[in-house]
């Protein structure tokens, strides 16, 4: 295996991708796999990168193990679909925690979380990000519930153009302390006249509808924005699942 030039095509697909090797190393399931790559390289040992490494980045970046290993004509695995259907990075920006204030810090890059996806077929030029849900706020949705640690894929509200909908899956962020501290939240949309009310679907009678007057002038001493819509669920699965006793 000629290391020096599958760390080359390694650092392609990155700069292709828009990744960062931590991040795709996380991504792959294979924390620090490319840092120990590069350093393997630097010192000129053979052993870095396994086969079984290169499989689990592969779709990280977008193309095949078979690639990486060997090169070839084409580096991505996606070649044969268009370009609006192309999996994407999607960064997973937080978690959805009804009734759990956290204080506003900056995001440290380094430690971006990212999912892999196909941009939104109904709304391709928007914005996605993922949130992952914590505890049992919409448990009990129907059709189908969304339980905890879901990671919900979603698209920026803003960037739909559409007005808040009955019944709309959408994520909630409230605001309290001049906003130094958040809320986020995933609720359903009732639209009432004189107000719009963001309920959980849930097990748990405790958590109560986040209800916003449309009378602008109505001090609740909170701040509420809708900031994503929800538009599909993902949960992974554990390679082998524990066994029953």
């Amino acid at each position: 295996m000629d290391m020096p030039m599958v760390l080359a095509r390694i650092e392609e697909r990155l700069k292709a991708v828009g990744l960062s090797a931590d991040a795709a190393s996380r991504a792959a399931g294979t924390p620090d796999a490319i840092r120990n790559l590069r350093r393997a390289v630097k010192n000129g040992g053979r052993q870095g990168v396994t086969m079984t490494t290169l499989a689990a980045l592969a779709p990280v970046l977008q193309t095949t193990a078979g690639y990486l290993l060997e090169g070839g004509e084409s580096p991505a695995m996606f070649d044969a679909v268009s370009d609006g259907r192309r999996p994407t990075s999607i960064p997973v920006v937080g978690k959805l925690a009804a009734g759990v204030f956290r204080e506003v810090i900056e995001h440290d890059d380094g430690d971006q979380e990212f999912i892999f996806d196909e941009p939104d077929p109904e709304f391709p030029s928007a914005r996605q990000v993922a949130f992952t849900v914590e505890g049992e706020s919409l448990n009990d949705l129907k059709p189908r519930p969304i339980l905890d640690g879901d990671k919900l894929i979603c698209v920026d509200f803003d960037d739909t153009g559409l007005p808040l909908i009955q019944d709309m899956i959408v994520v909630v962020q409230r605001t309290r302390d001049d906003g130094r501290t958040l809320e986020w939240s995933a609720k359903q949309v009732e639209i009432h006249p004189g107000r719009t009310e963001f309920h959980p679907r849930s097990t748990n009678k405790a958590l109560k509808p986040i209800v916003v007057p449309d009378d602008p002038d109505t001090d609740t001493g909170e701040r509420v924005e809708v900031i994503a819509l929800v538009r599909r669920t993902s949960y992974a699965l554990p390679k082998a699942p524990p066994r029953r006793r």
